[in-house]
């Protein structure tokens, strides 16, 4: 479990293809602290920590995880934002964030407003996932508040902190984003969904 506050970002130092999976070496400051089976967000995605020398460590990310996040798109030298999980007296700085992300998105538009960012990505709805406005989204990993929700995008505001510590400041426009919707959202859609397919909605409006 994460909170969507971001540590720093970290560099691709190395990618290596084992069949369908990928091999993922980043150097990051606390590197020496990692241990072998440690689970930390890359981008949003909770991936383990499978080796670990000196200034570098390695995570693996299967062909599920390279298709629905932006992983697949990663160079050497790609910046990746890094959080280790949660501990059980860590103060709940963003919101919850499992590190699943459920799909990607598309930066669309980067404007700036007097010292801050406001960036636009679109998504595909057909794939349930909602917004809402002054809700909570993770995008690559960083815990934001969605303005101006819309049917199949959404902006957010970035200070120059986050803009500085994460790969924020390489977005552009055709950036390709990972997304992790509200957790409590999701229920939600998905019982809409069950109801109205099932006929029940007046059930549940009388509930």
């Amino acid at each position: 479990m994460f909170s969507g506050i971001v540590e720093e970002a970290a560099r691709v130092v190395k990618l290596t293809k084992d069949q369908e999976n990928l091999h993922i070496t980043l150097s990051c400051s606390f590197a020496k602290e990692l241990k072998i089976d440690q689970s930390i967000a890359h981008n949003g995605v909770c991936l383990t920590v499978v080796e670990q020398e000196g200034d570098t460590y390695t995570v693996t990310a299967i062909k599920e995880t390279l298709d629905k996040s932006n992983l697949g798109l990663l160079k050497e030298g790609s910046k990746v934002n890094l959080e280790r999980s949660m501990t059980l007296e860590s103060l709940l700085d963003g919101h919850m964030v499992q590190g699943h992300v459920d799909q990607t998105a598309v930066c669309t538009k980067v404007e700036e407003a007097d010292g801050s960012w406001y960036y636009t990505f679109e998504y595909d709805p057909t794939k349930g996932n909602i917004t809402v406005e002054k809700g909570s989204v993770s995008v690559n990993g960083v815990s934001l508040t969605v303005v101006n929700s819309q049917d199949k995008s959404f902006q957010v505001a970035i200070i120059p902190f986050t803009y500085e510590v994460t790969n924020f400041h390489e977005f552009e426009v055709g950036t390709v984003v990972n997304l992790e919707f509200d957790v409590v959202g999701k229920y939600i859609t998905k019982l809409l969904k069950q109801y109205l397919e099932g006929g029940m909605l007046d059930q549940l409006i009388k509930k």
